[in-house]
């Protein structure tokens, strides 16, 4: 894989978003193991971890997780930062604890919420993307996919197309519980994997189907969806152990909630069809079964990237030496997952015998 230079130094772009912070950021509830990483996304500003109960009226910037509430001793009307893994993470899984590669922090909401505008969407509604960004963007995209990238970087075995599959449509699964289903389809009502996959067999009876589990319940660190061990009543297959990647590159669609496989699809060049509202729907791009109100901007592929894998997210230096621009993180990466290879090691099930007994499953 050819490396290209490090576009923007030694900063990540995002970073321009967040100057002018607080000296100091009250970070919020956050597991240890994510405290080295916070760090390493506000270089120089002075970070005081906290528990829920114990925030300072007089704190004038929390850092949350997620959709975390803001805590009841908060001062009204405080700057709130949230936080979640961007959308090229790691090789292996966030359920495993596996240190991310990006993370983002949101000034406004959160990417997955499409209650409520976020960095993400004013970005995509009404940011300016002239030719030298986009051209940027497309050799991302292109190396993206020439590298077989995708968020997680999981699965070892192979799956053949049917020779008498004219059709295939791909129909991802998601973690049930997550908060991209509960922010991302309150205006559809479908929140279930196989709610999604039977509303797909009925819309296409003569297409094959398949289904691919999320990747965190095949490990079984996230609870199975409702009635998932019935899959195969409305799909031709099930594949747990395959690459995100490779699936994309032999399916000729793809239909989601609000699932990440939908925009690593779209870099792929499929049809992509949301029957929620992921971050990526609404501009064009997509088939929407549920316009969104506030995003009627028609975008390229090109700005969608940008926006999404250039100017959102902040890339972390695998080494712990602060914060990269996406072309060395795309570098970093793709050498890791050289250097991992593929298959699972020989003692990932002892590894999550003990996160599922001490962490369990959510």
């Amino acid at each position: 894989m050819s490396r290209t230079p490090d576009r923007s130094g030694a900063t990540s772009d995002a970073a321009q978003r967040l100057q002018g912070l607080p000296e100091v950021l009250h970070v919020v509830a956050f597991p240890r193991w994510k405290w080295p990483v916070i760090r390493q996304c506000f270089p120089g500003r002075d970070l005081r971890f906290v528990d829920a109960a114990h925030v300072s009226p007089e704190a004038r910037c929390l850092v949350l997780w997620g959709k975390a509430a803001v805590p009841q001793g908060a001062a009204t009307g405080v700057q709130v930062l949230r936080v979640e893994d961007g959308f090229l993470r790691s090789v292996g899984l966030g359920a495993e604890l596996v240190r991310p590669l990006s993370w983002v922090i949101d000034t406004r909401g959160i990417y997955y919420d499409a209650g409520h505008e976020s960095d993400l969407e004013w970005l995509l509604g009404h940011g300016a993307f002239p030719p030298a960004l986009l051209h940027r963007a497309r050799v991302l995209r292109e190396r993206i996919v020439a590298a077989g990238l995708t968020k997680y970087n999981v699965g070892a075995q192979v799956w053949q197309r049917p020779h008498h599959a004219t059709r295939v449509i791909l129909v991802p699964g998601q973690v049930e519980t997550d908060a991209s289903i509960a922010f991302g389809t309150t205006a559809t009502g479908l929140r279930r994997n196989m709610d999604l996959l039977r509303q797909v067999r009925q819309d296409n009876p003569n297409a094959y189907v398949l289904y691919k589990p999320h990747p965190d319940v095949a490990a079984r660190l996230r609870m199975t969806g409702v009635d998932e061990e019935r899959a195969t009543d409305w799909c031709d297959a099930v594949v747990t152990d395959v690459p995100m990647h490779a699936l994309l590159d032999v399916v000729d669609e793809v239909h989601v909630m609000t699932s990440l496989a939908g925009f690593e699809a779209l870099l792929r060049g499929k049809a992509v069809t949301c029957h929620g509202q992921p971050f990526y729907a609404g501009w064009g791009l997509t088939h929407d079964r549920v316009p969104h109100p506030r995003r009627g901007r028609t975008l390229e592929l090109d700005a969608l990237v940008a926006a999404a894998l250039i100017l959102y997210p902040l890339y972390l230096d695998r080494r712990g030496n602060g914060l990269i621009s996406a072309e060395r993180a795309l570098d970093q990466l793709a050498d890791w997952k050289t250097r991992k290879g593929t298959a699972a090691p020989w003692w990932i099930e002892i590894y999550r015998f003990f996160l599922r007994r001490f962490i369990g499953v959510r």
